[in-house]
């Protein structure tokens, strides 16, 4: 998997995780067996969740650093490609 792909996958599942605690914040008056039970998965879910992208980042940060060259060679050629995208409209 590439940096840029890896860095996608983090930016959404910060997204992810956002929303998931907004919506047990806002469901968190309701009561009930079922609902105590999927707030439990939800918030074990978001845990587990958290740590990925953690870890994901590190992971993304340590590649960066050793290889900076061809980070900045992605970089460059992504923006090649926008700029010619963007030129064509």
């Amino acid at each position: 998997m590439d940096n840029i792909s890896t860095d996608q996958i983090v930016k959404d599942m910060r997204a992810v995780i956002v929303d998931a605690e907004d919506l047990l914040k806002a469901t968190a008056s309701q009561t009930g067996e079922r609902v105590e039970k999927a707030r439990a998965r939800a918030e074990e879910s978001l845990r587990v969740a958290r740590e990925r992208v953690k870890e994901a980042g590190m992971d993304l940060d340590e590649q960066m650093r050793k290889n900076p060259w061809a980070t900045a060679g992605v970089a460059a050629g992504v923006g090649l490609l926008l700029g010619l995208l963007i030129g064509r409209r």
